[in-house]
């Protein structure tokens, strides 16, 4: 599914359900030893769709270890980004020549619990979600913006290395195009030679899901570099190998256009990553915890 809102260039698996045989090196199973089974599931079919996703690279498979902030460390070459929810996991692979970052995130479609939404946004985002809302009913909105949220800190932080606050990114939606900005507030790195100030993504929203992506085409890419491969959602038997059939979704098998997620042409602002501090630290922290019964991985989690 979410193949459909990634560029050229990059690889997608993605699966509605736990694959039984879905396995986990010994260095990821001493880390997940003493989660929960829902936390252990999500866990593991979310690291079998990044060596999916290795394998469709000619790459082998690899563990996948959270960095020292709960960053996925993928092998030297590629970057990625994972995500899972409730019925739902998904990895996004690229060689980093071709791709220079990628973030990715999908959540229920389904209402913010009380009180999470002024944690995660500012107030000008509000109103323009209460516009949305009342326009574009079908669309559960306040957990659209924190999904966009969570993209734009994921493929931050590679590039940047540093925390961003919620209130740092001011996203805007396009509810037509299927697409969003995110206007950072702080300073970012130099990227492409210019200052990284703000990231176009898209969103989709379809199977009682919101999902929502951002990728940054590397600017010159390597001579020879691969085309785009579709994704494959996880194979039904293990050993069929990865399955080359679109996930079906509401709209059926209507492809959508590939963007390049190229940066802003002008310099917006800049960006730094979610960074909790100060009452942001008090107010989102508990809120996000305790929302994460609901929600998918959030920044305090460990992907």
């Amino acid at each position: 599914m979410i193949e459909a809102i990634l560029p050229a260039g990059t690889v997608a698996v993605d699966t509605f359900t736990d694959w039984p045989h879905a396995f986990l090196f010994p260095e990821e199973e001493e880390i997940i030893r003493p989660a929960v089974d829902k936390r252990r599931r999500e866990f593991t079919s979310a690291r079998w769709c990044a060596r999916q996703a290795m394998t469709r690279l000619g790459r082998a498979p690899a563990p996948v270890l959270p960095g020292p902030r709960g960053e996925p460390q993928w092998p030297a070459g590629l970057v990625g980004s994972i995500t899972h929810c409730d019925g739902y996991r998904a990895a996004v692979l690229a060689e980093s020549g071709v791709i220079t970052t990628v973030g990715i995130d999908a959540e229920p479609n389904e209402p913010l619990m009380d009180g999470v939404l002024p944690a995660v946004s500012l107030p000008e985002e509000r109103d323009r979600l209460d516009r949305l809302l009342r326009d574009h009913p079908d669309v559960r909105w306040d957990r659209l913006l924190f999904s966009a949220k969570e993209s734009v800190y994921k493929a931050w932080f590679p590039v940047a290395g540093t925390w961003l606050d919620f209130e740092d990114a001011d996203i805007t939606f396009d509810p037509l195009a299927g697409t969003f900005e995110a206007q950072l507030a702080v300073a970012g790195p130099e990227l492409h030679g210019r200052r990284l100030t703000g990231f176009s993504g898209r969103w989709l929203a379809a199977q009682g899901l919101v999902v929502t992506a951002i990728a940054v085409v590397a600017r010159h890419r390597p001579r020879g570099a691969r085309a785009v491969r579709r994704r494959a959602q996880v194979p039904p038997d293990p050993h069929d190998g990865p399955a080359d059939r679109p996930v079906q979704s509401k709209e059926g098998r209507a492809r959508r256009a590939r963007p390049s997620f190229a940066l802003p042409a002008q310099t917006p602002a800049e960006y730094s990553g979610l960074r909790l501090t100060g009452r942001s630290l008090r107010r989102v922290t508990f809120s996000l915890r305790y929302v994460r019964v609901r929600c998918c991985s959030t920044v305090l989690i460990v992907m």
